[in-house]
């Protein structure tokens, strides 16, 4: 083999340098320029072309030519000096071209780079997002409503142009100034990578709802990156399936906390099916828009909770935060310890006060009398994935339930989650093609109240529109044939629900959206997940909507008077909602006036 030439190796040491970047050009600049002086300095000196002045004169007035590129005047010495000095002059425009040519394209690469995204995040006590979806904005939402006045960071980071993300949060997000978000592009599966977005100083880390691969990747990424000695570091995420939640083991040391998402939602939703409005109710508890949940310390020590609920004003208490966990609507003589704080409903964690002792009438409150729940019946149509947590979370007055899906149910693992219930029902199965409108219509002829379960063998969007169309032809029907179910859908994207007008007798429970709702709570106030979870199960306390007749709170009576009569029968009033316009109301004034009709719903906390 031939070895190669001088002039082939110069070209290679020349193409290397030269891919080296901005300062590989530059160092080259500066060997080529100190040459050429030196050369023109040395041919000065050697024929005397500058008279007696010497060496370095000769080099100074190089170097100055070749820098200014000036060329020299025609008194300046004599012909061959000038030649010289031409020469450098010619040599330095080149030189001083190209300087400004690599200045130009390093500082447009480094706006390109910035534009990118990809520089480190120098900040502390920041929130990191990790994911972001155009049309989803319910989170960053929701983290800028729990910043309130206070200073916030937000690092949005995910595998996309940050300007593209940028214009998208510029146009959906409303942002106040005390809040700043920051886009970097990162590969967010990839812990070299996030290691750009100052994971150790964070506050907490959020897993933007997205499937289980995604979530289960990132989450990997996060663990490698802050190790088991951060722990103050709070990861947060949901996943949709059982099987790809953190062994808690592992989420223990990494301080990690998964809710599954199609569990959440379908809790939700089997409360909510035979109560229209209440989907409305837990978004506005799980959200910090308005009223929330905050573990408060007042000073309450030896007062009973009975006493405690009479006492607190721009706010409602739900329940106490003792040593052993938060107990929520405890028996209201319950005596509250020294330095335990109080859980409130309230739209800010300082506007709970404690006030005198509210005036209460006398009434006569018989709980035994109050009615019981006509049984009811529930259509469950679509998907399979979590049709055992519906069954087993329905209402208890739920007295028949027909299931309709296109794929064979696993029939014992349904009667084993009707076994387990308080008060089992009836359950019958139908294969229906629901494509079809005399199949639809006899179906909804039956119904009472119909849920349409997603399904999650499916794409998001293909589910969502499978959804949306079933629901346009259930509401067309309903019209048709003047009937009055009620319609409860499950949908995957927000901006897909986004597209179906709601109407009176239709709820939406929307995955990603309820998702980011406890995502942000989580990221707020981590100690609360022990109470969101009670909230959305079908243990211990639950949200209801219950008539203001029928709880005998009908007619003129004080908020006081109201959570009185609500007490003594083992229940916690937080608003009610207006039977005519179905307008919510939360956290009255303690001393208001309310004037509530019979059909008025009254929203309450209770165990059953």
């Amino acid at each position: 083999m031939k070895k190669p030439g001088f002039k082939k190796r110069f070209l290679y040491w020349l193409d290397n340098r030269i891919s080296g970047g901005s300062m590989g050009l530059i160092r080259l600049l500066a060997i080529m320029s100190i040459f050429i002086v030196l050369l023109i300095a040395l041919v000065i000196v050697l024929f005397q072309l500058n008279g007696e002045d010497g060496f370095l004169a000769a080099f100074w007035d190089s170097a100055a030519t070749v820098i200014n590129a000036w060329m020299p005047s025609f008194e300046d010495g004599g012909i061959v000096y000038l030649i010289l000095m031409s020469l450098a002059a010619i040599a330095g425009l080149f030189i001083t071209s190209i300087l400004i040519g690599i200045i130009s394209s390093g500082i447009e690469e480094k706006i390109t780079s910035l534009k990118r995204g990809s520089s480190a995040v120098v900040e502390e006590d920041h929130i990191i997002v990790l994911g972001f979806y155009p049309g989803e904005y319910t989170l960053l939402q929701q983290l800028v409503l729990a910043a309130a006045e206070e200073p916030c960071c937000i690092v949005v980071a995910d595998d996309i142009e940050q300007e593209e993300m940028q214009q998208y949060i510029a146009d959906n997000v409303e942002k106040p100034k005390n809040v700043r978000i920051i886009c970097r592009t990162v590969d967010i599966f990839d812990p070299k990578a996030l290691e750009r977005c100052a994971l150790s100083a964070c506050r907490s880390v959020i897993i933007s709802p997205t499937d289980d691969y995604r979530t289960t990747k990132a989450l990997l990424a996060v663990s490698a990156v802050i190790g088991q000695d951060t722990s103050s570091v709070r990861v947060g995420a949901v996943v949709s399936k059982a099987e790809y939640r953190f062994p808690p083991s592992i989420a223990e040391k990494h301080n990690v906390t998964t809710l599954q998402t199609s569990e959440v939602v379908a809790k939700i939703i089997a409360h909510s099916c035979t109560q229209c409005g209440l989907s409305e109710t837990f978004r506005e508890v799980f959200n910090f828009e308005g009223c929330e949940l905050y573990a408060v310390p007042l000073e309450a020590g030896g007062m009973t909770f009975g006493e405690l609920a009479l006492r607190v004003d721009c706010a409602v208490p739900v329940g106490i935060c003792t040593r052993d966990g938060i107990r929520i609507n405890p028996p209201r003589d319950t005596v509250i310890g020294e330095g335990e704080r109080i859980l409130v409903f309230t739209e800010e964690d300082d506007t709970a006060k404690l006030v005198e002792a509210a005036k209460t009438r006398e009434f006569a409150v018989d709980p035994e009398r109050r009615a019981e729940k006509r049984p009811e019946k529930v259509t469950v149509i679509g998907g399979l994935e979590s049709l055992d947590t519906v069954l087993y979370e329905l209402p208890e007055n739920v007295s028949e339930v027909t299931i309709n899906t296109a794929r064979e149910p696993d029939r014992e693992a349904v009667a084993a989650a009707i076994a387990k219930r308080k008060n089992p029902f009836a359950v019958n199965f139908s294969h229906s093609n629901l494509l079809r409108d005399d199949a639809l219509t006899r179906l909804a002829l039956k119904s009472e109240h119909i849920v349409i379960l997603s399904d999650y063998e499916k794409g998001d969007d293909e589910a969502d529109m499978d959804t949306i169309f079933l629901l346009l032809n259930l509401r067309d029907i309903r019209i048709r044939r003047g009937l009055s179910f009620s319609i409860t859908a499950e949908m995957r994207k927000e901006h897909n629900q986004h597209l179906v007008v709601t109407d009176d007798n239709t709820d939406f429970v929307v995955s990603s959206n309820m998702s980011s709702l406890i995502l942000a709570q989580l990221a707020e106030s981590p100690e609360l997940i022990d109470a969101f979870r009670e909230l959305i199960s079908n243990r211990g306390n639950e949200l209801y909507l219950m008539e203001a007749g029928e709880m005998m709170c009908a007619g003129k009576k004080t908020t006081a008077e109201i959570r009185r009569i609500a007490l003594e029968q083992r229940m916690i009033v937080i608003g009610y909602i207006d039977a005519e316009t179905r307008e919510s109301v939360f956290n009255p004034p303690l001393n208001e006036e309310l004037e509530l009709g019979e059909k008025d719903s009254l929203i309450v906390l209770a165990e059953s």
